[in-house]
């Protein structure tokens, strides 16, 4: 019997469009079927990660030296982290925001009465280009730039209906050869023609709640993240600014206790839809898969990223999801393998035991799971694949508090993943790319090993066919093992035909997506049995992660 899977990230299993892919991919092995076609030679191969996180430099050679680094292993996109805005107190203002001797925060309120002051710190030269209202100041002293804003805190005019202000003093770049590390990062990314999304402000946490944000400020955070929006437009409306990326984390949950978070988003896209309209959003939330924590299934995790996905509020929004095999909340495992043992280093969070005793199931599953939730909402499933591993003493990286992972780790981490995101960003390019530890830095690595096949997918047909989905697979051979209907066990490698390197494009999946055909002559499937494919390609190179599915 043919197992058929969903190869469309937004649409659910048995919708007309994951059957119109269905049939497209059975087109596709019937004509390398009559064609008898042996794979072509590929192109240069690269990661098939697209985009990374990034800190940002104040140095314009510094980023445009990172952005090209990325570009040269296969991105396209980079992601910087948001600022806190911070309450605060007059003596927390920094000292050298003074006019004429008073400091500054008094100075721009003074004749108004003030509800809370705040500070915030990004090391961009907003200035000028900032100002909204005539009670807003632009300083330098002592070299150093600030910037404050004197908001209404009720209303949207400068001048508020419940005669109370929130004070913000933003300190701005210091370094004279930058305009900022947001205007830095937006030219580089434009002349390399990438994309740059740029973290937008994030609150303080809750003290009694510290994984919900503190939400007692929100109207100054709503006003503050107006103003941080029209500054942008004013300063990096370029081709290379994508949009925005939400910083505060939550949990994939529809769990109703992490509302305020997503109240953040909604507000956050709100504004840029009225702000900056046609620049996008990108949102990162977590899986925890561990049996120790108990509530996060599969089906909260998919009313979870429905949830999220419909805080878009006119903005088109991609829900990257942590895979959580860096922090060891999540296990990259087949079915197959639920009773084999976790690897050191997931062990060193979960310890020892078997993947199916630790985890609720496979991150594969729960990708499934959110790519329906946000199937309808117009929102996009992405894949934050995280480029670490758990700390062990065999793998430091640098002074950071996880550790250096494996090529053949993160190999298991992309064919885990699937068909079902449109695409795969990494954290974090600045210290687990670039650390140094018991191994060469990952980017190295990935350079180095950037031929090794990855499989994410694949279609048994009743017809002795199989369809594998992945990168780096043309060329070569394609083994299969597995169990026919009346129960026998079968082993065959046969040559990988009809290569197709635009096999994501034309479904309208990851575009980085191949395939190649597998033709093992008549034979079946059994119901419920596993099957194992490894591909050797035309470079003789062999996948270094195990890959199975059932029928």
């Amino acid at each position: 019997m043919a197992t058929f899977k969903a190869e469309t990230p937004t649409s659910h299993p048995y919708s007309v469009g994951h059957i119109v892919a269905g049939l497209m991919a059975v087109c596709a092995l019937i004509v390398a079927s009559l064609q008898g076609s042996t794979a072509q030679a590929a192109a240069a191969p690269v990661y098939p990660v697209s985009g990374y996180f990034i800190y940002g430099s104040t140095s314009d050679a510094t980023n445009a030296k990172k952005l090209s680094d990325i570009k040269a292993v296969g991105g396209d996109t980079v992601i910087t982290f948001g600022s806190r805005l911070k309450p605060a107190t007059l003596a927390e203002i920094p000292a050298d925001c003074k006019v004429s001797g008073v400091n500054c925060a008094q100075a721009a309120a003074s004749g108004v009465k003030v509800n809370r002051y705040f500070t915030y710190y990004d090391y961009s030269l907003w200035g000028s280009k900032a100002l909204v209202c005539p009670r807003d100041l632009s300083i330098t002293n002592n070299g150093q730039p600030f910037t404050v804003f004197v908001l209404p805190n009720q209303g949207s005019s400068c001048t508020s209906s419940n005669g109370l202000y929130d004070v913000v003093v933003v300190t701005g770049a210091t370094n004279p050869g930058t305009a900022g590390i947001n205007v830095s990062v937006a030219n580089a990314a434009t002349s390399l023609g990438m994309h740059y999304y740029a973290g937008l402000p994030v609150p303080a946490n809750n003290l009694d709640t510290p994984w919900l944000p503190d939400v007692s400020y929100f109207s100054a955070l709503t006003q503050f993240t107006d103003r941080f929006l029209r500054y942008q437009k004013a300063a990096i409306n370029l081709p290379g600014l994508a949009g925005f990326y939400h910083s505060y984390e939550m949990p994939v949950t529809d769990v109703a206790h992490y509302d305020p978070v997503l109240s953040l988003y909604r507000m956050a896209n709100q504004a840029i839809a009225r702000i900056l309209p046609g620049r996008d959003a990108v949102v990162s939330p977590y899986l925890d898969a561990r049996r120790s924590t108990g509530s996060y299934t599969t089906t909260r995790v998919r009313d979870g990223a429905e949830k999220i996905a419909l805080t878009a509020s006119g903005v088109h929004l991609s829900v990257a999801i942590q895979d959580g095999m860096g922090t060891g909340k999540a296990g990259a495992y087949f079915k197959n393998e639920e009773n084999s043992a976790v690897d050191p280093f997931a062990a060193a969070i979960v310890g020892s035991g078997s993947w199916g005793s630790k985890y609720l199931a496979p991150i594969r599953d729960y990708f499934l799971a959110a790519a329906i939730g946000i199937d309808g909402t117009g929102a996009e499933l992405w894949a934050n694949m995280e480029g670490m591993a758990p700390k062990t003493s065999q793998n430091p990286c640098d002074t950071n508090g996880r550790g250096q992972t494996t090529k053949g780790r993160i190999d298991r981490q992309l064919q885990n993943l699937g068909n079902y995101s449109m695409k795969t960003i990494s954290y974090n390019w600045d210290t687990y790319y670039s650390c140094t530890g018991t191994w060469a830095p990952m980017a190295e690595r990935m350079k180095t090993f950037n031929m090794t096949p990855v499989i994410t997918d694949s279609i048994f047909y009743g017809s002795g066919g199989v369809l594998v989905t992945g990168h780096n697979l043309s060329g070569g051979t394609v083994h299969v093992a597995w169990t026919d209907a009346n129960g026998r066990t079968y082993e065959k490698t046969v040559p990988a035909t009809n290569y197709n390197p635009n096999y994501g494009k034309q479904l309208g999946i990851n575009p980085l997506l191949e395939s190649v055909t597998a033709n093992l002559g008549s034979t079946s499937l059994g119901v419920g049995k596993d099957y194992m494919i490894n591909v050797v390609n035309g470079a003789g190179v062999k996948n270094d992660a195990f890959y199975s599915d059932r029928g």
